[in-house]
C-alpha cells in the first residue's frame, strides 16, 4: 500500500546566490508557494545546500535554485513515501537558452539526512566524484518528468557561466577527466547529445551566443589544455575569470577559435545554428517529451 506525501506539505526553500533575476523569480514564487523560505547568499554548494536544509522544518524540502521557476502544477502531485525515503528526487528543467530538458537547475527533493551526510564540491573528500557533482550518489535519483524551467541567460556572464560548467561537466566520466582517446568511449551518450546542444544551439537567445561560447570554451580547457577543471565549482574563480579575460572578447570569435580543435581533436559536429534553427530545433526537441509521473525514474 502507498504512503503519499503531498508536496504542498513539504517546505519549499529558494536557494539564491547572485543570479541576475533572482528578486523577480522570489516575487513570482512567493506568489505561487506563500509559504516558501528563502536561503541567500551562501558561499559554496555544499554549505549553501546545508543551510537551505537548516532552514526546512520538514524531514524532506523542495529545492528551487536561483533562477528556476516551477511550474505551478508541480506543487498539486504527491509522493510514494516508501520510495528513496532518505535519498534525494532531482527532476529535469527546461533550459531557456537551448531547450534541453534535463536535471541541471531543476527542482529537486532533499531529506535532510542526506544533505547532513554529504561531503561535496567545496567540502569534498578529494574524490573526483564529490568535487563537481552531487548526483554519483545511490540515492540521488535523476527522475524523469520536468515540472520547471531555468533561465540562466539574464546577462551574458550568467549565460557563460552556464555554458562554461555544463560544457566541463558533461566531458567528464563520473566528476573524472577521460584521456583524449576514451573521451568518446567513457563519456555517457546522453551527455555527448547535451554537450552537442550547448555548443551549438541558442542564436534566437539573446544571450545565447555567450552560452554557446562559454560550452565550447569548457570543453576546451577541460580536454584540450592543462587547465585543473576541478575549478569549475568554484565561483569566485570563474567572476575572476570573466572579468579579467572573457568579457573582453567577442563572443562570435570564441564560437570560432574553438570549432577547429574541438571537431578535428575531440571529434565534436560544430554546426552553429541560426536563430530560427535554434527555434525550429527547440520546438520539435520539447514536443517529444511526455511526463510521466513524479515517482518515474530516468
Amino acid at each position: 500500500m502507498q504512503e503519499l506525501i503531498d508536496i504542498a506539505d513539504l517546505d519549499i526553500i529558494y536557494l539564491t546566490y547572485d543570479e541576475p533575476r533572482r528578486e523577480e523569480f522570489w516575487i513570482q514564487i512567493q506568489n505561487m508557494v506563500p509559504w516558501a523560505t528563502r536561503v541567500d547568499g551562501v558561499k559554496g554548494s555544499d554549505a549553501a545546500h546545508k543551510a537551505a536544509a537548516d532552514a526546512s522544518t520538514t524531514d524532506r524540502f523542495v529545492l528551487i535554485d536561483g533562477d528556476n521557476i516551477p511550474d505551478p502544477g508541480f506543487f498539486n502531485l504527491q509522493l510514494d513515501a516508501r520510495i528513496n525515503p532518505r535519498g534525494v528526487l532531482r527532476y529535469r528543467a527546461r533550459n531557456n537558452i537551448n531547450g534541453l530538458m534535463y536535471g541541471n537547475g531543476g527542482l529537486s527533493i532533499w531529506h535532510k539526512d542526506f544533505v547532513y551526510n554529504m561531503k561535496t564540491h567545496e567540502n569534498s573528500d578529494g574524490s573526483d566524484d564529490t568535487a563537481v557533482e552531487f548526483c554519483f550518489h545511490p540515492d540521488y535519483w535523476a527522475m524523469h518528468d520536468c515540472y520547471s524551467t531555468t533561465y540562466p541567460d539574464a546577462t551574458p556572464f550568467q549565460a557563460w557561466r552556464a555554458g562554461f560548467r555544463e560544457g566541463v561537466k558533461m566531458c567528464l566520466d563520473r566528476g573524472t577527466k577521460p584521456s583524449i582517446a576514451e573521451f568518446k568511449t567513457r563519456v555517457v551518450a546522453r551527455n555527448m547529445d547535451n554537450l552537442s546542444i550547448w555548443h551549438n544551439v541558442g542564436a534566437d537567445n539573446e544571450n545565447g551566443i555567450w552560452a554557446m561560447a562559454g560550452a565550447r570554451q569548457g570543453t576546451y580547457n577541460t580536454m584540450l589544455s592543462d587547465w585543473d577543471y576541478r575549478q569549475v565549482q568554484d565561483f569566485a574563480m570563474l567572476n575572476q575569470y570573466w572579468e579579467e579575460t572573457v568579457q573582453h572578447f567577442d563572443p562570435v570569435n570564441f564560437l570560432y577559435n574553438y570549432r577547429e580543435e574541438l571537431t578535428q581533436r575531440l571529434g565534436l559536429p560544430m554546426v552553429n545554428l541560426d536563430a530560427s534553427q535554434s527555434q525550429f530545433f527547440k520546438h520539435h526537441y520539447k514536443s517529444n517529451f511526455k511526463n510521466m509521473g513524479p515517482m518515474t525514474r530516468e
